[in-house]
């Protein structure tokens, strides 16, 4: 369904119980606006806070080691299984605080340590292509996850957006053009698989 951003907001506002931790999940194909959704939904939920999935993406290096390098972001490029760890940690709410890595684009890199979950924060927002992933160690993302929310948009509109954001982050506009119609369209169908067991699947207006 096609809705606002107003209206996601309130949605994620009632989903705040006072004296317990809420985890929320945004999640769609790539080039969707989930890490925009997910930041804008932070920034209007007092004390909330955003682990993003893409924090778990392997080292380039280890993914020279094991032969996917270039298939970086598909699943089995993420280190699922720590992710999978800290949801769970996230989700104990018993540590002062919980340290999570975070997706440094420019360098293409994860950076360990970058967001900190403090004991009490009463959101937190993670986005990522797999959270509805039902294989190996991704298959326990959704049972840590009060609500999970499909972002759907136009497939052009789509791979406008991924062209835009590999050049302007390094790549020739011929390579990115490949990429986004290669590697993340290949990605984009596993996600795409997994939208009925979303909670909530919609369209922003304007989106």
């Amino acid at each position: 369904m096609t809705v606002t951003l107003a209206e996601l907001v309130e949605r994620a506002r009632r989903l705040v119980v006072p004296g317990r931790r809420r985890l929320l999940g945004v999640t769609g194909p790539p080039g969707a606006g989930k890490s925009t959704l997910a930041a804008a939904l932070v920034a209007a939920v007092p004390g909330a806070v955003l682990v993003p999935m893409d924090g778990f993406h392997l080292a380039d290096v280890e993914l020279t080691r094991l032969g996917r390098r270039d298939r970086k972001g598909a699943p089995d490029t993420f280190d699922s299984a720590g992710f999978v760890a800290l949801l769970r940690r996230v989700r104990a709410d018993d540590e002062d605080v919980v340290y999570a890595p975070a997706f440094d684009r420019r360098l293409e890199e994860p950076v360990a340590g970058s967001v900190p979950v403090p004991r009490g924060a009463p959101l937190v927002v993670t986005e990522g292509n797999y959270l509805l992933v039902d294989d190996g160690p991704w298959s326990a993302v959704r049972g840590l996850l009060d609500e999970v929310w499909y972002l759907d948009v136009a497939a052009d509109l789509r791979l406008d957006r991924l062209v835009s954001r590999h050049v302007a982050y390094g790549k020739s506009p011929a390579d990115a053009r490949d990429w986004a119609h290669g590697s993340d369209e290949r990605n984009a169908a596993v996600v795409a698989a997994t939208r009925p067991r979303a909670d909530l699947v919609v369209r922003l207006a304007g989106g």
